[in-house]
């Protein structure tokens, strides 16, 4: 499994707006070769970064997504508002060593 994480650090006052921009939008991802789950994470503790985490089967499948018509449809739509981002986005890939659990 591959995994792949954006650290977004989101201004202060801007959360809602923020999440908003994930829930109300139509996902492209189900059905696309590969991906296997997203997540949009909040910051328990409201001062680290938000994490858009996503499941893939293996880099290759994310790769291929990277260049897709569904990323594509993902990464569209209005801009975000002036000063809604703090910092950067911090981009990270994984490949799952162990999993524990059911």
């Amino acid at each position: 499994m591959y995994i792949t994480t954006n650290r977004i650090a989101v201004s202060k006052g801007f959360e809602q707006a923020f999440e908003e921009r994930f829930t109300g939008r139509p996902s492209h991802m189900p059905g696309v070769p590969g991906f296997i789950r997203n997540y949009l994470l909040r910051p328990a503790d409201g001062n680290s970064p938000y994490v858009v985490m996503t499941l893939w089967e293996s880099q290759a499948a994310f790769e291929a997504w990277t260049h897709s018509e569904s990323f594509m449809k993902s990464h569209s739509g209005p801009r975000a508002p002036e000063g809604m981002y703090a910092a950067p986005n911090v981009f990270e890939a994984f490949e799952v060593v162990q999993t524990v659990g059911g």
